[in-house]
């Protein structure tokens, strides 16, 4: 079959590999649609920290915002999956240790990421095999192209629901990306005044599109009382100034990463009395956004500039866009077979 291969830092490709194969407990999946986002674009830079820290290595088969049919399922799983729509999450715990039967399979030690870490295959090539047991369906309301935003969905919607927001509270996102927002989308679902941060042009203008409360920059952020903050950026300053710009009392969310390490002051945190919450992967969002999908509440799909075919990725990763794109973040990618 046709899979995207990234062998080292700005070399990568469409290989013919060999199909998957459902192991036990697993399923194979035919992959309609494939969503491209800032990790994928990390490993193909050689930026990735799990690239530096041995928890992956090359070469890489990425893709983890994905959606697709079942076509095939392996010992024990059932066969009515077979002909079913679907997506799964990208963190896959052992499913013995203290994490995975507590609930957080998500920061499991031993997990491995779909097409991030471990060397497990991702979703950028015409079949993926995946474990049953991180399987969720996609009903008919759901189009491919939601459903391949399932996954950045559910980080935004954690990160959403780790604010605490209550309606009519006043919520400001940091950065007006793919995740960005999706969580000004979620914020707004449950009743908050939302206000969008980021720098200036193209990304900014997007986000006005939106008709959210309000779209600024640093420069010209309102002094405002902010009930929440959640921080969504790359930005290196970014994390300290959530802090400094949130109400006493209340919370900050951190869902974005720096590419280096970004410092905050323990002393704001405390004398605030405030709470912060790192939000990691989308595992226990999925299942609420693919409902808010389903439901009309959250539309995601005027976040897509442009689909592309899969020998189009690695141009794509290089930073190449097309001259017809639409102004939105998210790049897909429709697989054809």
């Amino acid at each position: 079959m046709k899979a995207f291969v990234i062998s080292g830092p700005q070399q990568a490709g469409v290989e013919d590999v060999e199909p998957p194969t459902a192991g036990p407990g697993e399923l194979v999946i035919d992959v309609a649609r494939a969503g491209i986002c800032g990790t994928d674009i990390e490993f193909y830079t050689g930026e990735m920290q799990y690239l530096h820290d041995g928890q992956t290595s090359y070469p890489i088969r990425i893709g983890h915002e994905w959606m697709g049919t079942v076509s095939a399922v392996g010992e024990g799983v059932d066969a009515t999956w077979i002909g079913r729509r679907v997506t799964g999450d990208t963190m896959l715990g052992c499913g013995e240790c203290h994490r995975c039967r507590t609930g957080y399979h998500h920061v499991c030690e031993f997990r491995t990421e779909l097409g991030i870490r471990g060397g497990r295959p991702g979703a950028l090539a015409e079949q993926v095999a995946f474990p049953a047991h991180y399987l969720h369906a996609l009903p008919d309301s759901v189009t491919d192209a939601a459903g391949a935003l399932v996954e950045p969905g559910g980080n935004a919607w954690r990160s959403v629901e780790a604010a605490g927001l209550r309606e009519g509270d006043r919520v400001l996102v940091l950065g007006p990306g793919t995740i960005g927002l999706l969580c000004a989308m979620f914020a707004r679902a449950v009743g908050a005044e939302v206000h969008l941060m980021g720098r200036s042009g193209r990304s900014l203008e997007f986000a006005r599109t939106f008709e959210f409360d309000g779209v600024w920059t640093e420069d010209d952020l309102p002094a405002l009382r902010w009930d929440a903050v959640i921080e969504a950026s790359n930005a290196l300053h970014l994390p300290a100034k959530a802090l400094e710009l949130v109400e006493p009392g209340k919370r900050v969310v951190y869902v974005g990463l720096a590419g280096s390490p970004s410092l905050i002051d323990s002393r704001r945190l405390v004398l605030g009395d405030l709470t912060a919450v790192g939000i990691l992967g989308a595992s226990a969002g999925l299942a609420p956004t693919i409902r808010s999908y389903a439901s009309g509440t959250v539309d995601p799909t005027p976040l897509i500039a442009a689909t592309v075919a899969l020998d189009e990725v690695a141009g794509v990763l290089a930073g190449e866009r097309r001259s017809n794109a639409a102004s939105g973040p998210k790049i897909h990618v429709e697989i054809a077979r």
